[in-house]
């Protein structure tokens, strides 16, 4: 039996709902973008950089962001658990892969508000 104390969630229920939670939050997302460049007159750079200088767009592309490595590691989690029995492998690939998330999310952090 697998231990769930490296799950995201508390439990099967929880990451589920995280994981629709987060592919609404990305629908949603996509959905803004296209209807940016959609309604735009024209996509300078000039005009994308005022797009993506508003506070509302900056911090829904740090929810989508975040989304996107909530569904990666829940997804990682899954298949580590699914598919390498060894802990101590398991352990250090999972580390691995939340040091990455982490910088993802920090560098993610940096662009978007500016260093």
């Amino acid at each position: 039996m697998v231990s769930n104390v490296s799950a995201l969630g508390r439990n099967g229920v929880h990451d589920w709902l995280l994981l629709r939670a987060s592919a609404i939050i990305l629908t949603l997302y996509i959905l803004y973008i296209l209807g940016f460049v959609v309604l735009a007159q024209e996509l300078t750079f000039d005009v994308w950089h005022g797009f993506f200088s508003s506070s509302i767009t900056k911090v829904f592309t740090l929810l989508a962001l975040l989304s996107i490595l909530i569904h990666a590691w829940i997804g990682m989690w899954q298949v580590l658990t699914d598919y390498v029995k060894p802990l101590a492998v398991r352990l250090v690939l999972q580390l691995a892969i939340v040091v990455t998330l982490v910088v993802y999310l920090l560098y993610g952090t940096i662009v978007v508000w500016g260093a």
